[in-house]
């Protein structure tokens, strides 16, 4: 896979959290896989825009702000100001962090909704609604709960099953209750809008766009297809998709209305485009005609519960409003612990925040996840035991460990100079570690992180074996040797650097104390096909240390236990 002569033009965003509460670790996973993706990307020299915002609407918010004695908008900056902390603790480099709640959101919403409904897929219709009578409003669909009315699970939400994947009206659920009071809810009317997803126009481009080779993993279009195919009794999941909410609700009013507002999840995919907005009016860029481009490219990372928004809705929305639709839209599973999905409140939760409290390497963590990512939809393990092994064993005891071997002599007897001979073997070994190149960008292009680190890690063994076979804290010792030596160290530290050019999208960081320590540019793909040659490097200080079992003890100490919001 070669760099093409025209560079790629990328706008890449994440799936916007939900502004009621800080991040867990689940967010920093899919900001990691991201912000790795889009690190190569820029290192293989493609222009790339990176943004994200925070999911500002809806009854929880509402709720949450209430009960706090404050108003939305404050309640979320107040959300808002811890995000830094998080994104900079784990080298997440968001090029802009945005708000729903912005001005360039509500435009953009409203004008998407006009678009739509001058295509005739804006529809109104009186529906029966459940309202709690003990908190006096209408409940929004996640703030119903009851049985699955497709397979019976317990306590699930009012629009989607997370068991069995089911997407339905609240009103089917049974044995219904308000999440809010507990109370049973009341059946009234209210005049609802409507995109009406179910019309044939819709349904065909849908079935046409999803089925675009590559634009989805194969288990994500499979899912998608079973929303296409009728049930037993003749109905299909894709239908009307009601996007309004009654009065009190904090959102983006509805244009000729005055008491609807548009339900979180129209205008929260919206926030990509309000996001990319703001950042290009802050860059001075013109923004209508970057997303008008043929030539960009729209990437969302999302996780498996938001796909049905990300895959039928959104592009809906997009096409059918006279805009660009993602070219790819890629999923990822959930991060479990030891095999158990998290939760903070049976103390089986991992906390990024008392991560770096700790003083645990953010890249730790960076380098554990990539080396657990591939291209699926699959859960994503985090052991501590299994954490502690591989960054022990793979970063330190592999990588770091080439260099801190050369570096000492290389310092004492040659100045710090590399030698430019390097011996048969040396080049033999580097050609050896320059050939897989490109196969390791594919499988970075192609999110299959764990097999480039693999494949990485393996070049390292090599590196190794050199190291033991040639044993330079041996030739040190031996008059007349060093040159031998001096070629020796010199391979090693090439190695490394060609090392870090492939680690560099997963470890920043280092890679950035790396390039000060051997006395270089910043680091990018192509760098990995050029040899360093005669190059002075500068001294090495400690570049990592080992992860301490006690850390991760005190990582794992169970919390108080406390409540998690959800959205709307």
């Amino acid at each position: 896979m070669s760099t093409p002569a025209t560079p790629r033009r990328l706008f890449v965003t994440t799936a916007l959290p939900y502004a009621n509460a800080p991040f867990h670790v689940g967010h920093m996973m899919e900001y990691i896989q991201a912000d790795i993706w889009v690190r190569f990307q820029r290192m293989r020299g493609h222009e790339v825009h990176f943004v994200c915002a925070d999911d500002a609407h809806g009854a929880p918010i509402m709720i949450a702000a209430e009960k706090a004695g404050q108003s939305p908008q404050d309640f979320v900056a107040g959300i808002a100001a811890t995000r830094p902390k998080y994104l900079q603790g784990f080298h997440i480099g968001f090029d802009h962090w945005h708000s729903t709640d912005a001005p360039e959101n509500h435009e953009l919403a409203q004008d998407i909704y006009r678009a739509l409904r001058r295509e005739g897929l804006i529809g109104e219709r009186t529906i029966q609604q459940f309202y709690d009578p003990v908190k006096g409003m209408f409940l929004p669909d996640r703030y119903v709960k009851g049985e699955c009315p497709k397979c019976g699970a317990k306590d699930q939400y009012g629009d989607s099953c997370e068991v069995c994947g089911a997407v339905y009206a609240p009103t089917e659920l049974k044995n219904p209750f308000s999440a809010l009071s507990g109370a049973t809810p009341e059946l009234r009317s209210s005049a609802h809008h409507f995109f009406l997803l179910s019309s044939q126009r819709c349904r065909d481009f849908l079935q046409d766009w999803t089925a675009t080779p590559g634009r989805l993993q194969p288990e994500v279009l499979n899912k998608i297809r079973e929303w296409f195919t009728p049930d037993e009794q003749g109905h299909v999941s894709l239908s009307d998709w009601d996007i309004s909410r009654d009065a009190p609700y904090f959102g983006i009013r509805i244009p000729d209305t005055e008491d609807k507002y548009f339900y979180v999840w129209l205008d929260a995919p919206v926030g990509y485009l309000a996001s990319l907005k703001g950042h290009f009016a802050k860059l001075g860029l013109d923004y209508e005609s970057y997303v008008a481009d043929p030539a960009v490219e729209q990437i969302h990372f999302i996780g498996k519960d938001i796909t049905y928004f990300h895959t039928l809705f959104w592009p809906a929305m997009l096409h059918f409003s006279g805009r660009k639709t993602p070219n790819h839209v890629f999923v990822h599973g959930f991060l479990q612990l030891s095999g158990e999905k998290m939760s903070k409140s049976r103390g089986t939760g991992l906390s990024p925040l008392r991560y770096l409290e700790l003083g645990m390497n953010p890249e730790w963590l960076r380098y554990y996840l990539a080396a657990k990512l591939n291209g699926r939809v699959e859960d994503v393990d985090f052991n501590p035991d299994d954490f502690i092994a591989r960054v022990n064993a793979d970063l330190i005891g592999k990588y770091i460990n080439i260099a801190s071997r050369a570096a000492g002599f290389l310092a004492k007897r040659f100045g710090g100079e590399l030698s430019a001979d390097l011996g048969v073997e040396g080049r033999v070994l580097l050609d050896g570690l320059r050939a897989p190149a490109e196969a390791i960008a594919e499988l970075y292009e192609t999110r299959e992180f764990g097999k480039a680190l693999r494949e990485v890690m393996a070049l390292a063994d090599r590196v190794n074996e050199y190291v033991d076979q040639h044993k330079p804290w041996e030739l040190a010792k031996q008059a007349g040797m060093d040159a031998a030596l001096h070629d020796v160290c010199s391979v090693c530290i090439e190695a490394f650097r060609l090392l870090t050019v492939y680690l560099k999208p997963v470890l920043p960081a280092l890679a950035a104390q790396v390039e000060s320590f051997l006395a270089v540019p910043p680091l990018h793909w192509g760098d990995s096909a050029r040899a360093l040659g005669k190059h002075r490097i500068g001294a090495y200080q400690h570049l990592m240390q080992r992860v301490d079992v006690k850390q991760i003890d005190a990582l794992l100490a169970p919390p108080e236990p406390i409540e998690i919001g959800r959205a709307s």
